[in-house]
């Protein structure tokens, strides 16, 4: 993959977390120019003088908007963005989730999604071809007992995504979401010690899918929301 993106300028949210990571090293690995960004982060995060740490808060407008600036100004553009930014809670019913752990849920993973596709699309549709790929989750299309304001958030930023693909396609800009199961990072792991993670998805195998969703082998897929389970289908 070497060289794939090679001049391409990519914001990448979340950057140095459990899948962020991988996302972030594989897009440098194939010669882009990253900007990540995360609440704490720094240049040193990655070994690589094409990678450049900003330090955000995104799940507010005035957050998103400032990081998008942040990058255009240093970059001048963005062709690829790649949203990683989530966060999980669950082990209650709706009856029971009370209003910090529904807020928490709403912001991580729908108004972060929100402001910073409202932010970045005006950018992003003067460049040709852009690319949005974005991280949801398979409880989105398959609710449980226990994740209702967690399900709720990331079926919304499912319908989110699926709209800027509408908007945008005249442009020839695409819009996609993954809906990975559980991961194999380091914080399942420690919540979830006896689990049986052979079953559990490789986060460098979701960061390959992003990377080709990214590509021009990827420019005829729009607007898919697209399962990857690993062996716990």
């Amino acid at each position: 993959m070497q060289g794939l993106l090679k001049e391409k300028i990519v914001l990448v949210t979340g950057a140095n977390g459990g899948l962020g990571r991988n996302v972030t090293q594989a897009m440098l690995d194939a010669g882009a120019t990253v900007a990540g960004i995360a609440r704490k982060i720094q240049d040193s995060d990655f070994q690589s003088s094409a990678f450049t740490g900003l330090s955000a808060e995104i799940s507010t407008a005035a957050g998103a908007q400032a990081a998008v600036d942040a990058v255009v100004s240093r970059f001048g553009r963005i062709d690829i963005l790649a949203h990683t930014v989530g966060g999980f809670a669950g082990g209650q019913s709706i009856a029971d989730t009370g209003d910090a752990t529904y807020q928490r849920m709403m912001d991580l993973n729908l108004h972060c999604t929100f402001y910073l596709l409202r932010a970045a699309l005006p950018v992003m549709r003067k460049t040709p071809n852009g690319r949005i790929v974005a991280i949801g989750s398979r409880a989105a299309v398959e609710p449980g007992a226990g994740v209702g304001a967690y399900s709720a958030s990331k079926a919304a930023m499912v319908s989110l995504i699926r709209t800027v693909a509408q908007e945008n396609k005249d442009v020839g800009m695409t819009a996609n979401v993954i809906l990975p199961g559980t991961m194999d990072t380091p914080a399942n792991r420690a919540a979830m010690p006896n689990a049986d993670i052979g079953k559990w998805v490789q986060p460098v195998n979701v960061a390959s899918l992003i990377l080709w969703l990214a590509g021009d082998a990827g420019k005829d897929v729009n607007g898919a929301v697209i399962p990857v389970y690993g062996s716990d289908v």
